[in-house]
């Protein structure tokens, strides 16, 4: 699995680590996604966001909160403040290719690090990946966004059928 946009690196005695690697096979062993992971206050405070096909509880993020934090504090001797495990919820960050396909044929919005033809914000219905280019049909038509200009992508919730639900 390509972790690119898992980004938070520590600096430790000295090494620095990919806290990601460290997080991400433990959390998919409890049989969770790790959808993101966030560092915020200086490293004081970890984020973790994670998801599974039928959803998450409260019981599943206080198994996965528990865990971690035995890991952050037993094997890394990781000094931090707070760590926090919650859902991704409805707007959910998608990262990863694989998100990309997975979530193709809902709406989305995607910023881009580089301006496209003077634009850097889109939304529009996710048409998936190919050739690691994002496909998104908009109001304009398809665009075409190259996965490594988007910085940031998530997912539109639909009020109307969460409303009738």
């Amino acid at each position: 699995m390509n972790l690119w946009a898992f980004e938070p690196i520590f600096c430790l005695y000295g090494k620095h680590m990919d806290l990601s690697a460290i997080v991400e096979p433990r959390v998919i062993g409890l049989g969770f996604e790790l959808v993101d992971l966030e560092l915020a206050n200086q490293g004081r405070l970890v984020r973790l966001f994670i998801d599974k096909p039928d959803g998450v509880t409260v019981d599943d993020c206080a198994l996965v909160s528990n865990h971690i934090s035995r890991v952050l504090a037993v094997e890394l001797d990781l000094n931090y403040d707070r760590l926090e495990v919650s859902s991704p919820g409805l707007d959910r960050i998608i990262k990863k290719r694989d998100d990309f396909t997975r979530f193709s044929g809902h709406r989305v919005r995607v910023k881009t690090r580089l301006p496209i033809a003077g634009q850097r914000k889109f939304e529009g219905m996710l048409r998936g990946l190919t050739d690691d280019k994002v496909q998104l049909e908009t109001v304009e038509g398809l665009v075409e966004l190259e996965f490594n200009n988007v910085e940031k992508s998530r997912l539109v919730p639909d009020l109307a059928a969460n409303r009738r639900s």
